[in-house]
């Protein structure tokens, strides 16, 4: 029965979704409140890059994801 309801709410894609959220919103506020003089600006850019590809990259395979469990047939 719990597992069912995991399933069915999917959750654990929920939290994981939820953390590359915050994980990507504290890494651009971060990057924001770099000082003008900051002397790894470059490695900074690099990391917030990659913060920015993970968050699009997962957001994509959960989309595609839903977009294949949720659909409803009709018995054929």
């Amino acid at each position: 029965m719990p597992s069912m309801i995991i399933d069915e709410y999917k959750i654990f894609l929920h939290i994981m979704m939820l953390v590359i959220v915050i994980l990507t919103y504290q890494a651009v506020h971060w990057y924001i409140t770099l000082p003008d003089n900051y002397e790894n600006i470059t490695q900074a850019a690099g990391l917030v890059s990659v913060c920015m590809g993970a968050f699009t990259v997962f957001y994509g395979v959960c989309m595609n994801k839903e977009a294949k469990t949720d659909r409803v047939t009709n018995g054929k």
